[in-house]
């Protein structure tokens, strides 16, 4: 029996991906298809990807060419498959002539002409473009416009701001008058102004019938931020939190390995986030900029029922939160988050397991590495995920997609937008104790 392999990401499954495993059945008498992981995609610089995993694999199912199908997850996979499955032909598109040579060390190589004319990248560059605007006045704006050309189907169409610095640092053409001019065209808005102007501005997006892109925390109240999301609900919009650390491909794989208890049972999760910028008109205090994003892994570790918490901060002369630590009380476990923005520490996170711990260097937030560390240091594990944009293009992917189908299963949970919400309200109403 011959036995074939063939590998692809299978996005948007159509004729021509569909002609090539015919081709690729036709060469022996057993056809093993690889669907490409999600996070190798994008590891690969694949981020466009329309669907999940399960869909492409279901799709390729569906063709019934397939006598099984397998999921290539890493760099070096597909020798590992030749020997396992005992290959004798491995096969790819003309497309990567050249590239899979030194496959034929392992067995044959054959690569096959592709059907002129159509590719996934066409069919999805072909769709209506979400148009996307912007208000603010952070500097991430200008990152935002230089990221979104690594997305198909996404085009910036207005920015508001009343920055200086943020206008000379963006194209002329993109500039609005106002808040109003940026809604009427745009298809969904990205949200980066001051947090207690975010009620506001996110309520009148979605009156107006727009998807909502909101720079962590949606709002500085709870019942506000409940009603907005029940406003998204009641008009099938998306509302979502912008937390560039929520799309890392890193900090997803660290959350996986944590919940399959490879360092047992947690009992502390520490994290620091901290810079030392210069404040203006426009700044966030420590507590906005920076906590939500410190919160994140707490949060998505141990929950957010804790039983209670402490606040401790510092305001300096102008009355900004320049350093602020907030200890969690948990039945089983606790944690610790200090922020700062005017006070420098060393930025990393630390998970402490009954078995051993998760250390991510300073700046965690931007980890593509991180280590899971044992009493025995032969035994610890180093891991490696690229960061491509600072998670920006990858959080845009996902915003777009969902805008397309109204769905609201994001990175970030509405329980835990919620509490979010909810400490910063009650900082802001004198919840603390002052340094």
């Amino acid at each position: 029996m011959v036995k074939v392999i063939t590998y692809g990401t299978y996005d948007m499954l159509h004729y021509g991906h569909i002609r090539l495993l015919e081709r690729a059945k036709a060469l022996g008498d057993y056809l093993i298809v690889g669907v490409t992981a999600d996070d190798y995609d994008k590891s690969r610089g694949k981020i466009n990807v329309q669907q999940s995993l399960m869909e492409r694999i279901e799709a390729v199912r569906a063709t019934g060419l397939a006598d099984e199908i397998i999921v290539e997850e890493y760099e070096g996979q597909k020798i590992d498959d030749i020997r396992r499955y005992d290959i004798d032909i491995f096969t790819v598109g003309t497309d990567w002539e050249g590239q899979f040579d030194y496959l034929n060390e392992y067995c044959r190589v054959i690569y096959l002409p592709r059907t002129e004319g159509v590719s996934s990248s066409e069919i999805r560059s072909e769709k209506k473009k979400l148009r996307l605007g912007i208000v603010g006045e952070s500097p991430i704006i200008k990152k935002f416009v230089r990221e979104h050309k690594f997305v198909n189907g996404l085009e910036i169409s207005g920015i508001y701001t009343k920055s200086g610095v943020v206008k000379s640092e963006v194209p002329n053409e993109l500039l609005k008058d106002s808040f109003e001019s940026v809604l009427s065209i745009s298809d969904a808005i990205y949200i980066i102004s001051r947090p207690e102007f975010h009620f506001e501005q996110v309520k009148a997006a979605l009156m107006l019938n727009k998807h909502v892109l909101c720079e962590s925390p949606i709002t500085i109240s709870v019942s506000r931020s409940n009603e907005l999301f029940g406003l998204a609900k009641e008009r099938g919009l998306v509302l979502m939190d912008s937390l560039k650390t929520a799309f890392s491909t890193a900090f997803a794989r660290l959350l996986l390995l944590v919940k399959a208890g490879k360092i047992g049972d947690v009992y502390s999760v520490d994290a620091t986030c901290t810079s030392l910028r210069k404040t203006n008109e426009y700044s966030w205090d420590s507590i906005c900029s920076w906590g939500p994003t410190a919160l994140l892994p707490v949060f998505d570790i141990l929950g957010t029922n804790y039983i209670d918490k402490t606040i401790y901060t510092h305001f300096d002369d102008a009355g900004n939160d320049l350093f602020t630590k907030i200890d969690f009380h948990y039945e089983h476990a606790v944690a610790s988050i200090k922020v700062g923005s005017g006070v420098k520490s060393e930025g990393e996170l630390v998970i402490s397991g009954t078995k051993g711990y998760i250390y991510v260097p300073a700046p965690w937030w931007k980890t593509d590495y991180f280590e899971i560390r044992y009493e025995n240091p032969a035994e610890n594990k180093r891991y490696f995920y690229q960061l491509d944009g600072e998670g920006i293009r990858y959080e845009m992917v996902t915003f777009k997609n969902a805008c397309r189908i109204s769905n609201n299963a994001f990175n970030i949970n509405e329980k835990v937008s919620e509490e979010f919400c909810r400490i910063i309200e009650d900082f802001y109403s004198g919840t603390y104790f002052r340094l």
